[in-house]
């Protein structure tokens, strides 16, 4: 059978889910990419270039039209593949593959839908030739599976082959990999005390590192030089500069922008206007508390690869797009693929992203600087700008944005939280927004009905108050050492939030119980194999004498199925799970150390304590990240369990908070970078040798530069040199007040006023049952399958002070790239999407940092209505529903006889 008769039978088996998706109207995306082509129409494809193509090439630019979701060559690599495997093990496959992807929302439901008939029918195996075409079907994915990832988005910018022998560890990438960890670092700690702070990412580490790699191959000598105090020789120029090298430097990058969270502690201890602790000056301090932050997240995340780097479902978005962008400055291949208008396009991934780069480099001056109304299109409220009711349900600055159909054209805005439509399923991007949605309207409700007296405050911000409607002054409720003075604060004020901030607390609650409750019910069978793996990895003695292809034939009997991916690692020698033990164990000393050498008043246990809590929670959070790209944090319980034991110690809860919420947060951005390492195929022990010195190296220039920053004059006051306002120090220590010295007891507790939302820790728990029982009620209802309850509470953790204007946008984004470009052109979409990602956000992250050095550093601003608008009446300043008259105050909610009077 030729490749026009195997194509026409899968679009005979799929005809009528392709027809379903074919409806759907297509104006808007032509209207959508005429425009986003614009600037590349003189270098756009020829429309008569189909016909001078090759007849390899013109195959080459067909799609399977059925849901399989694959491109021609994935399904020509896997159809002789297909021809060798028996009934038997599809069958064996599929098993594992329903266990596996059964509540996968990433996994096509089409196939899982022919899969579970395919199990379900016993004649199949009794008489096959009756079944022929669903066999062939089976047996085509089963290939597809084996030779090659189960999505579509990974096979769109990995590759199912390696090359063992292309040099990583060379001499050049570790040398571009040091001084790139040593400049990230260093620029993101000195800026990041900053208003607005300057942020240099992993993606423009990568692209400024690809020139200078290029120069290192092309000037350099090729000479051979001995290791000093070793045999071995290394070459200065090893030849062509290679995509793994440059990956790894990425990696390298990417570790040392994570700067270690206690200088938030460091700064607060030391300031004047703060606790005035000088003895947190010494560096042994400043280094011992980050090592140990930076290291402990480090070693779990090394200890959970079993459950969140090797398994194929652990897609990790946001790693497609550093690895897109790494394929468009090396892969040379440029294949011509269909793709709108009915053309053949055959720019190259390169060319695609230096055009798209060079168009967001230019478009982000106009509404990040020049015409600021294109960020906060709140064209609704211009109407009438004092109206309460209106900014409240249309505004974007100090509204909820809840209805307007058009909010912004500032591409960064889409990317508030890292949420970028073209990096993370849509099925993330719809939850994420359809959570946000629902709490609008909650926050609505509890705004208008006065609820924990939110009218009196503006509606969405996440600042604290007293009841006078004034911001919340903390030293007001402190005594001369900084401490929790009981009779200063019944005469001041109890802290009150808006209404967006209240429920958000509520919603924190549940996210927390849903996450491990959805987890448990959907992913039983993953921990289980994920648990049996780590055991394996802790044993002391290895089984040397059994090939490695038994012990992947002993795994699949277990109960696992061996991706493409995993095999191909197999060639490396693996990192010990011991390995990464005794990095645990090493920063858990200098984190004791850290905190018993110096009087902090904590207790050495807040370390265990941060440990504990990061292996309840790494687990199910990481697994959601790894399927989602939505990372759920651990900041609001870290500090709500660690105010609660430590109550009138804001340093002591500063330090549960750290270990706690940190931890967590740098051992999954640690198991991303793992699982870039294991897409790229770069050796285990490189990663882990590259990970640890950029980490290392981080640690010592951030706590060189927090040295540094402390002895400039100025620095954390109204007026500092550089914009050296240190914005997220004031909110860090406010927070650290109320939750530690104030405490979350007086706040949430049985006579606290918010003591209801405590209702949310059982909520996600029955939210998640409910959700599961319906989806084992209506199995086979493709709604409910792409409804993550985990992604849609998270998505309502983004109020305060964001609301939906930034959330919604991504929406029709997200329909246009993953549903109706994909279904249609999916070659075009595999060659393209996740390169542009990678442009757009490299575009405005050098458009920012020039902008911000030329104009923005020395104060020049175009005062003009298109800068002025966005400011003008309740977008300006925030409007309330209720009004105070002079002196008066909230009516108050405690009970005299139970609780004294704040």
């Amino acid at each position: 059978m030729d490749k026009t008769e195997t194509k026409e039978k899968q679009t005979e088996v799929f005809d009528t889910v392709d027809r379903a998706v074919r409806s759907t109207p297509g104006f808007l995306f032509d209207f959508f990419f005429v425009l986003a082509s614009w600037p590349i129409l003189p270098s756009s494809p020829n429309p008569n270039l189909e016909q001078q193509l090759s007849a390899e090439d013109a195959e080459r630019t067909k799609t399977s039209e059925g849901p399989l979701t694959a491109t021609e060559d994935d399904l020509l690599k896997a159809k002789e593949l297909a021809a060798s495997m028996s009934l038997e093990q599809v069958r064996a496959l599929m098993k594992n593959v329903l266990a596996i992807h059964g509540g996968d929302p990433n996994f096509p439901h089409v196939i899982l839908q022919k899969i579970k008939e395919f199990m379900a029918n016993d004649d199949v195996t009794e008489n096959p030739e009756k079944h022929e075409r669903l066999v062939q079907e089976m047996k085509l994915e089963a290939a597809l599976i084996t030779n090659n990832s189960p999505y579509a988005e990974v096979r769109a910018v990995t590759d199912n082959h390696d090359d063992p022998t292309l040099p990583v560890s060379t001499i050049r990438a570790w040398t571009i990999g040091i001084v790139f960890s040593c400049f990230v670092a260093f620029v993101n700690q000195l800026f990041s005390i900053r208003q607005p702070p300057i942020r240099f990412d992993t993606n423009m580490a990568q692209l400024l590192a690809y020139p200078v790699g290029k120069a290192w191959e092309k000037w350099m000598p090729k000479v051979d030089m001995r290791i000093p105090f070793t045999k071995h020789i290394i070459n200065l120029n090893p030849g062509r500069f290679n995509n793994k090298e440059h990956m790894l430097i990425a990696i390298m990058a990417n570790t040392s922008r994570s700067l270690p969270y206690t200088q938030h502690i460091i700064w607060t201890q030391v300031l004047p206007q703060y606790f005035n602790q000088q003895y947190s000056r010494s560096f042994s301090y400043i280094f011992l508390n980050g090592f140990a932050t930076n290291f402990i997240g480090y070693g779990l995340a090394g200890l959970t690869r079993k459950f969140l780097v090797y398994p194929s479902y652990c897609v990790w978005p946001r790693s497609l797009v550093t690895i897109a962008l790494n394929t468009a400055l090396h892969n040379e291949e440029n294949h011509p693929v269909k793709g709108p208008f009915g053309k053949i396009w055959n720019i190259s991934r390169y060319r695609f992203f230096m055009v798209s780069f060079a168009a967001m480099f230019v478009y982000f001056w106009f509404p990040n600087y020049i015409f600021q109304v294109l960020t906060y299109f709140s064209w609704m409220t211009w109407i009438a700008p004092d109206n309460v009711h209106l900014n409240i349900l249309t505004g974007m600055q100090n509204g909820l944005g809840l209805f307007n159909p058009l909010p912004t054209f500032d591409w960064n805005v889409l990317n508030f939280n890292e949420t970028d439509p073209l990096m993370i399923p849509s099925f993330s991007t719809f939850n994420f927004a359809g959570g946000m949605f629902i709490t609008g309207l909650m926050i609505l409700g509890a705004w208008y009905t006065n609820t924990w007296n939110t009218a009196y405050l503006p509606i969405n911000s996440n600042r604290v108050f007293d009841h006078f409607g004034n911001l919340y002054n903390v030293s007001q409720a402190l005594d001369e050492r900084g401490m929790f003075d009981l009779k200063k604060y019944s005469s001041y004020s109890a802290p009150y939030m808006s209404a967006a901030n209240s429920l958000l607390y509520g919603l924190f609650f549940a996210v927390y119980s849903a996450v491990v409750t959805h987890v448990m019910l959907y992913h039983r069978y993953e921990l289980k194999m994920g648990f049996k793996n780590l055991f394996r990895g802790l044993r002391w003695k290895r089984n040397k004498k059994q090939p490695e292809s038994e012990q992947e034939n002993q795994r699949a009997t277990d109960g696992e199925y061996i991706d493409i991916h995993n095999r191909l690692m197999a060639a490396y020698p693996e990192v010990s799970e011991w390995f990464y033990f005794v990095v645990l164990i090493t920063s858990i000393v200098c984190g004791v150390l850290g905190i018993a050498l110096w009087p902090t008043y904590t207790s050495p246990a807040v370390v265990l304590y941060g440990i504990w809590l990061c292996l309840m929670f790494i687990i199910p959070i990481g697994i959601v990240a790894a399927m989602t790209g939505i990372e759920v944090t651990l900041n609001v319980l870290a500090e709500f369990i660690g105010g609660a034991i430590v109550e009138g110690n804001a340093l002591a809860m500063n330090f549960f908070k750290s270990y706690g919420y940190v931890t967590c947060a740098h051992a999954l951005s640690f198991a991303n970078d793992l699982k870039i390492a294991h897409y790229v195929k770069i050796p285990p022990r490189v990663t882990f040798a590259g990970q640890i010195l950029a980490t290392f190296i981080s640690t010592v220039i951030c706590a060189g530069v927090i040295k540094f920053q402390m002895d400039i004059k100025g620095v954390c006051t109204v007026d500092p040199p550089m914009r050296f306002k240190c914005p997220s120090l004031n909110t860090f220590f406010t927070a650290s007040v109320l939750w530690g010295t104030i405490g979350p007891i007086k706040v949430f507790g049985i006579h606290g006023q918010y003591k209801w939302l405590l209702l949310g820790f059982p909520s996600g728990i029955f939210l998640a049952l409910g959700f599961f029982g319906l989806k084992k009620l209506m199995p086979n209802n493709r709604v409910l399958r792409q409804v993550h309850l985990v992604a849609a509470i998270a998505g309502g953790l983004q109020w305060a002070p964001y609301n939906f204007s930034y959330s919604f946008p991504a929406v029709p984004v997200a329909w246009l790239s993953w549903i109706y470009i994909r279904s249609r052109y999916l070659e075009f979409w595999s060659k393209y999407n996740f390169v542009l990602s990678a442009a757009l956000s490299a575009g405005i992250a050098i458009s920012a940092v020039v902008m911000l050095f030329s104009v923005q550093w020395v104060g020049v601003e175009i005062d003009w209505w298109g800068n002025k608008q966005p400011s003008a009446g309740c977008e300006g300043d925030a409007c309330t529903l209720m009004k105070l008259a002079e002196g008066e105050r909230f009516y108050p909610w405690w009970d005299p006889s139970k609780v004294p009077a704040p």
